[in-house]
C-alpha cells in the first residue's frame, strides 16, 4: 500500500511574531502595571518581575532574553522605582509602533481554504450532513468532527507548536521543563529513553533484517497485503542510511518502527526450519514473541511522539493476526480495538471520497478499512464482546477490483476497475466488507443487550435469525466462481497465487458465521421439530469447515501463519461435531464424525507448535469423543445381552417372550421422542451456546460438566 493519504492542505495557523519585532510597554504603562503588582521586588532588584521569579540572571533588556525565550515577552516589566534599562534599538522602534497595533502579532494569520481533491468519479449526493476535515498535523492527516473542540482549535495549535518547538522538546511538557536546556546526548532518565529501548531491540548486524524483511515480503505480503513493498522498503533504507551515533530523534518515525518490528516478529517464525529440535524451535519463538513485544510497545508510545500514521494501522492489522494464529484471542480483541482508534483518528472511517481525497489514497485507506472492519467484527462475534465500530457513526464504502499502488495520482485518478474475471486482491476485502455487514447485523439483531434482555429465544427472534441465514445464502450464491463455496474454480491459482488462500478465509469465515448464527438452537427441542434447520445447518457448516483444517497435509511455515491467522474459528466447528455425537451417538453419520474428530485430534497432539490454547481445545473435543465412545460400547454390550436372554427364552413361549424383551428393552432404551419431550431447553443446558455465555476452551470442568450433562439426559 502506498501513503499517499497524507496530501492533506494544512489548517489556519497561530504564529507570533519575532522576538525583535515585539512592542514594548510605554513608561506610564510599566509604571501602572508596577503600581498595580501584587508582588512588588524590592527596590535594589536588577531584574525584570519574571526574571526575579525564576532567580534567573536578566540582561536588563526591554524584553529581557530569557521572557523571550519563554515566549513571554508581553510579561517582561520592571519593578516601580526603577529605571528601565532600554536599548537604542528598542526605543525607536517603541516610538514607531503604537501599543494596539502589537495585538496582531497575535491573531491567527489568515489562510485559503483547503483544496478540494477531486475524484475521478462524482461524488454521490447524501443525506447525511457534512463530515469533519483532515489537517496536516505531525506528519499525518489528523480527523476533526464539526464540533466546537474540532479542527478549528486542536489542530491549529499542533500543527502550530509543533514546527516552533526547538530540538528534544516535547509538546506535552509544561513550559517551565520547555525553558530548560535540552541534553543533547543519550539520556537514560529523559523522555525518550524508551526509543533507545526500541532501537536496543534491533539485531546490530543489518544483513540479519534484511534476510527477515525478505522472507515477509516474499512469503506473506503477497497474501495479507499488508504493506506495499517499494514504499516500505524506501523508508527501510533511510533508516540504516542514519548516521552512527546519530542522536537526532526527529529523524526517527516510531510508527514506521513499529511496522519493522511486527514483520521482523512474523520473519524469525518464518526463518525456523521445518522439521526442527525442540530448542531451534524454542529459540526462534522466543526471538519471534522478543519483537512482538517490542512492536506493541513502539505500537503504545509512537502517537505520544509524533502522532497517528497509516503504518501504525498497518502494524496494528498484522498483530492482531499474529495474535490469532497464537490462539490469543482476547489480546487481539485489544490490539484491533487499539487500531481501530487509530484509524478513526485518521479519518478513516469516513470514506475518502467524501473528503475529496485523490484516488489513490481513496483505495488505499478503503482496503486497510475493511481489513479493520472485518477483524473487529469477527472478532467480537467470536468472543460475544462489543465491538469498536459502529456503521452509524461511519461513511464506509467497499473496494473495488482495482489496484492504483503502483500508480501515481494522475494516473490512478484515471484507471478504471477491472473485471472480476481479473481478480486483484481488493475482491477478496470487497466480499469480506459486506460478509462483515451481515456479521455486525447478526451480532446486533440476535445477540444484542435487547435480545438477550429477552425471553430466551421465541419464536420473533428466530425468524429474525432465518432472515439472517437468507442474507448469508444469498451472499454465499453472489460469490464468483473462484471464491464458490461448493465445487470451486481453481482454474486461476497458477495466475493469481493469493486466490487459494483468500478463498479459504472466505470459506472460513462463511461457515464460522452461520454456524454461530444457529449455535443457540442445537440443542433446543420441540414436538414439531422446530429447530431442525438450525441443527442441519450446524453440522453442515462444521463437517465443512473441519474438512479445510484436515485438507493442511505437512504445511510449511508461511502455510502454517497463513491458516492459523483464522484458527480461532476452527474450534466452533469441532466443538459442535463433539456435541452432535455426544447428543447422538448412535446416528448415521456418528462413525464417520467421530473418525474425523479423532484425527483432528491426533493431528494437532503431533503437531510441536501446538500451544496450550490449541492443545485446551484438544482436550475439550477429546472428552466429546470419549463420552460418544463410552455410549456406543454400552449400547453394543445392551444389544449382546438382550440376544443372549432373547435365545434363552426361544425355548419358551415366543410370544411371550417377546413381549418380555421388549419391555425390558424399553425400560434401558427410550425412543427418540421421549428424549425430545424430556429436554426442558430451560434449564439452562442451551444458554451456554450462545455467543455470550460460550465458555473458553480453558475452561475444562465447565465443559466437563456440561458434557456430562448432555450425556446424561441423553
Amino acid at each position: 500500500m502506498d501513503d499517499n493519504d497524507n496530501n492533506i492542505s494544512a489548517a489556519p495557523v497561530v504564529r507570533l511574531a519575532p522576538a525583535e519585532d515585539i512592542p514594548i510597554f510605554t513608561q506610564p504603562e510599566v509604571a501602572s502595571a508596577a503600581a498595580t503588582d501584587p508582588f512588588p521586588p524590592s527596590a535594589r532588584t536588577r531584574a525584570c518581575t519574571q526574571c526575579h521569579r525564576q532567580k534567573q540572571k536578566c540582561n536588563r533588556e526591554q524584553p529581557c532574553s530569557n521572557c523571550i525565550r519563554r515566549g513571554v515577552p508581553d510579561l517582561c516589566e520592571w519593578p516601580s522605582g526603577q529605571k528601565r534599562p532600554f536599548s537604542r534599538s528598542q526605543s525607536s522602534h517603541l516610538s514607531e509602533e503604537p501599543m494596539q497595533q502589537r495585538r496582531r502579532y497575535l491573531e491567527p494569520i489568515s489562510q485559503p481554504e483547503p483544496q478540494s481533491f477531486t475524484s475521478s468519479s462524482p461524488v454521490p449526493a447524501s443525506s447525511h450532513p457534512r463530515p469533519g476535515r483532515l489537517v496536516k498535523a505531525r506528519g499525518a492527516p489528523s480527523y476533526h468532527g464539526e464540533s466546537y473542540f474540532g479542527h478549528h482549535s486542536a489542530a491549529s495549535i499542533m500543527q502550530a507548536s509543533t514546527p516552533e518547538l526547538p530540538r528534544g522538546v516535547d509538546i506535552g511538557r509544561s513550559r517551565r521543563t520547555q525553558s530548560r536546556t535540552s541534553q543533547p546526548y543519550r539520556s537514560e532518565r529523559g523522555p525518550y529513553a524508551l526509543t533507545w529501548e526500541l532501537l536496543g531491540s534491533l539485531p546490530r548486524r543489518k544483513a540479519v533484517v534484511d534476510h527477515l524483511v525478505k522472507r515477509f515480503l516474499e512469503e506473506l505480503n503477497p497474501t495479507f497485503d499488508a504493506v506495499h513493498e517499494d514504499t516500505f522498503l524506501t523508508h527501510y533504507e533511510k533508516f540504516w542510511d542514519r548516521k552512527a551515533g546519530d542522536d537526532d530523534l526527529a529523524t526517527l518515525d516510531l510508527r514506521w518502527l513499529a511496522l519493522l518490528f511486527t514483520i521482523l516478529a512474523y520473519g524469525e517464525l518464518l526463518d525456523c526450519p521445518q522439521p526442527c529440535s525442540a530448542e531451534i524451535q524454542r529459540e526462534h519463538e522466543d526471538a519471534s514473541l522478543h519483537f512482538y513485544w517490542t512492536a506493541r510497545k513502539a505500537l503504545v508510545i509512537a502517537p505520544s511522539f509524533e502522532g497517528e500514521s497509516p503504518d501504525l494501522i498497518r502494524a496494528g492489522i498484522l498483530l492482531t493476526k499474529y495474535l490469532n494464529h497464537a490462539y490469543r484471542i482476547s489480546e487481539s480483541w485489544l490490539t484491533v480495538g487499539f487500531a481501530v482508534r487509530m484509524a478513526q483518528a485518521q479519518g478513516m472511517h469516513i470514506d475518502g471520497e467524501e473528503l475529496r481525497l485523490p484516488r489513490k489514497a481513496v483505495e488505499t485507506r478503503r482496503r486497510l478499512w475493511s481489513q479493520l472492519y472485518y477483524l473487529d467484527r469477527s472478532t467480537a462475534l467470536a468472543l460475544g464482546r462489543p465491538a469498536s465500530i459502529n456503521d452509524r457513526h461511519c461513511i464506509s464504502r467497499e473496494p473495488r477490483n482495482i489496484w492504483v499502488d503502483n500508480l501515481n495520482n494522475e494516473e490512478a485518478a484515471s484507471a478504471e476497475p477491472r473485471a472480476l474475471s481479473d481478480p486483484m486482491p481488493s475482491v477478496f476485502l470487497m466480499y469480506q466488507h459486506r460478509l462483515t455487514t451481515i456479521i455486525g447485523s447478526i451480532q446486533d439483531n440476535c445477540f444484542g443487550i435487547e435480545s438477550v434482555s429477552m425471553n430466551s429465544v421465541g419464536s420473533t427472534s428466530y425468524e429474525e435469525v432465518l432472515r439472517h441465514d437468507e442474507k448469508l445464502l444469498a451472499w454465499k450464491d453472489a460469490l464468483p466462481s473462484y471464491f464458490a463455496i461448493d465445487r470451486p474454480d481453481h482454474s486461476l491459482d497458477a495466475d493469481y497465487p493469493y486466490l487459494h488462500w483468500h478463498r479459504i478465509y472466505l470459506h472460513m469465515a462463511y461457515h464460522f458465521t452461520r454456524i454461530t448464527l444457529h449455535r443457540a438452537y442445537l440443542l433446543r427441542a420441540s414436538c414439531t421439530d422446530h429447530f431442525a434447520y438450525s441443527r442441519n445447518a450446524c453440522i453442515s457448516s462444521a463437517c465443512a469447515d473441519l474438512k479445510i483444517k484436515l485438507g493442511f497435509r505437512n504445511p510449511t511455515m508461511a502455510d502454517r501463519i497463513k491458516a492459523n491467522v483464522a484458527a480461532f474459528r476452527l474450534f466452533n466447528s469441532a466443538l459442535i461435531l463433539g456435541v452432535v455425537i455426544v447428543k447422538d451417538p448412535h446416528g448415521e453419520k456418528s462413525e464417520a464424525i467421530l473418525n474425523d474428530l479423532q484425527e483432528y485430534c491426533d493431528k494437532i497432539n503431533r503437531d510441536t507448535w501446538s500451544n496450550g490454547f490449541g492443545l485446551a481445545e484438544v482436550r475439550v473435543v477429546e472428552l466429546c469423543i470419549a463420552r460418544a465412545t463410552q455410549m456406543r460400547q454400552d449400547l453394543v454390550m445392551q444389544q449382546n445381552r438382550y440376544q443372549v436372554q432373547e435365545e434363552a427364552l426361544s425355548f419358551q413361549d415366543g410370544r411371550t417372550a417377546e413381549q418380555n424383551v421388549q419391555s425390558e428393552a424399553a425400560d434401558v432404551l427410550p425412543d427418540q421422542s421421549m428424549f425430545e419431550s424430556q429436554l426442558d431447553p430451560t434449564e439452562g443446558l442451551s444458554d451456554l451456546w450462545s455467543s455470550h455465555y460460550f465458555p473458553q476452551p480453558t475452561n475444562y470442568h465447565v465443559w466437563e460438566g456440561l458434557v456430562d450433562q448432555l450425556a446424561v439426559r441423553r
